[in-house]
C-alpha cells in the first residue's frame, strides 16, 4: 500500500529541510516506544523522514509518487530485491545501513538528526541517572547550593579511561584494520545490503591492548562514590527538574557521560500554598480590628510586611500584596501573595461584654 510521506510527518510538499526536520523531531518525540508512545507510527515517521529529508531521494520519491513506493520505477523503494529508483535489481548493493536509521530493525538513535554512521562513542555514551531531591517549601522559593553525595560509574583514573594498562602495547585491530567498523551482510525487503557496524574486537576504538587495565578490567570505568554541588534556582516548582549535562554515568573506553537529572518534590508548608508564582496565606483579626480597621503584620516568603486592614473590613476578604509571591524561574518579577482574613467570633463572653454588644446592635 502506497504511503504519503507529507501526510506521515504533517506537512505540505513545498516544506523546506528546516520545517521537515522539525515536524520529524516532533513525531518522532511523540511516537517513541520510550514515551510510551506507537512503535509502528515511529518506524512510519522514520522511515518518512530517511526519504523526504535526503534531497536525492525526495526527488525520486517526488517523481515517481507510488511507483517510487511500489517498484515500478526501476526498482523502488518497497521493492523486494531491488532498492530505490536507479538501482540495478541485483539481489545485493552497497550502502551505509545506518543511514536508512535503521528503519528494518531497532529504531536507532534518531534524535541526533546526523543522518549518517556514528562512532562507538556515540552509541555507548554514559547512562543516564535520575536522582529525587526534597526541598522545603522556603528553600525552593529562594533557591540554594545543595551538596550531592551518590555512587555512580566514573572515569578509571588509572588507564585514563582507555581501558589499557598503562605501558602496554598496544596494536592496530587486525579485524577492522584500525576502522572500527566492520561489514556485514544483511538481509532486508531491499535484498541482500552490506551494512557497516561497530567491530567486535575492538568496540570500536580500531586499537587492541596487549593487557587491559588492571583496576576496570578494560572497561575504562568504574564505581566510586562522587560529591557534587548543584545550584537550585529560586522558583523552582514541584515537579519540575534540573538537567546537568555530563554529570551522569562515564562512558565505556573514553566515550561521553550520561546525564544527571534531578527531580524535585516540595514539602508542604503550613503557612503558605502556591499556585505558579503567587502565594496564598490566611491572617486571622478579631471582630474589633475588623471593625474599626487596624495594621497587622503579615508574614511573606521574604519577611514580614504590614497590612492595613480597612475599618468594615468582612470576613473572607482577600488582600492582594503585589511582588510578594515566588521569583519567576528564567524571567524578572515576582509573583503576588494573596492573603484571605478570617475574623475570629468570640465563644466565651461575659454577662457585661453580652450587654454591650446588645448595647451596640451590631
Amino acid at each position: 500500500m502506497s504511503k504519503d510521506y507529507y501526510a506521515i510527518l504533517g506537512i505540505d510538499k513545498n516544506a523546506s529541510p528546516e520545517e521537515i526536520k522539525k515536524a520529524f523531531r516532533k513525531k518522532a518525540h511523540e511516537y517513541h516506544p520510550d514515551k510510551g508512545g506507537d512503535a509502528e507510527k515511529f518506524k512510519e515517521v522514520n522511515e518518512a523522514n530517511q526519504v523526504l529529508g535526503n534531497p536525492e531521494k525526495k526527488k525520486q520519491y517526488d517523481q515517481f509518487g507510488s511507483a517510487f513506493q511500489n517498484g515500478q520505477a526501476g526498482g523502488g523503494f518497497g521493492a523486494g530485491a531491488g532498492g530505490f529508483s536507479g538501482f540495478q535489481n541485483t539481489g545485493d548493493f552497497n550502502m551505509n545501513f545506518e543511514d536508512l536509521g535503521d528503519m528494518f530493525g531497532g529504531f536507532g538513535d534518531i534524535f541526533g538528526f546526523n543522518g549518517g554512521r556514528q562512532s562507538s562513542h556515540q552509541k555507548n555514551r554514559g547512562r543516564d541517572l535520575e536522582m529525587p531531591i526534597t526541598l522545603d517549601f522556603l528553600e525552593a522559593a529562594h533557591g540554594l547550593e545543595k551538596e550531592l553525595i551518590f555512587n555512580k560509574n566514573v572515569i578509571c583514573a588509572h588507564c585514563q579511561g582507555n581501558g589499557a594498562e598503562p605501558g602496554s602495547k598496544i596494536d592496530t585491530c587486525k579485524t577492522c584494520r584500525g576502522s572500527g567498523q566492520v561489514t556485514r551482510l544483511q538481509r532486508t525487503i531491499l535484498g541482500n545490503i552490506q551494512a557497516q557496524t561497530t567491530c567486535p574486537d575492538c568496540g570500536g576504538e580500531g586499537k587492541i591492548y596487549s593487557k587491559k587495565c588492571s583496576v576496570c578490567r578494560g572497561s575504562g570505568i568504574h564505581n566510586e562514590q562522587v560529591k557534587i554541588k548543584v545550584k537550585i534556582p529560586a522558583g523552582i516548582n514541584d515537579g519540575e527538574s534540573i538537567r546537568l549535562s555530563g554529570q551522569g554515568e562515564a562512558g565505556p573506553q573514553g566515550s561521553p557521560a550520561g546525564d544527571l537529572y534531578l527531580r524535585l518534590r516540595l514539602r508542604a508548608n503550613q503557612k503558605f500554598r502556591r499556585q505558579n508564582y503567587d502565594v496564598y496565606t490566611e491572617e486571622t483579626i478579631s471582630v474589633s480590628q475588623a471593625i474599626l480597621g487596624d495594621k497587622i503584620d503579615v508574614e511573606t516568603v521574604n519577611g514580614l510586611v504590614k497590612l492595613k486592614i480597612p475599618a468594615g473590613t468582612q470576613a473572607g476578604t482577600v488582600f492582594k500584596l503585589r511582588g510578594k509571591g515566588i521569583s519567576r524561574l528564567h524571567n524578572n518579577g515576582l509573583g503576588d501573595q494573596f492573603t484571605k482574613i478570617i475574623v475570629k467570633i468570640p465563644t466565651k463572653l461575659d454577662k457585661k461584654q453580652k450587654q454591650l454588644l446588645a448595647e451596640l446592635n451590631l
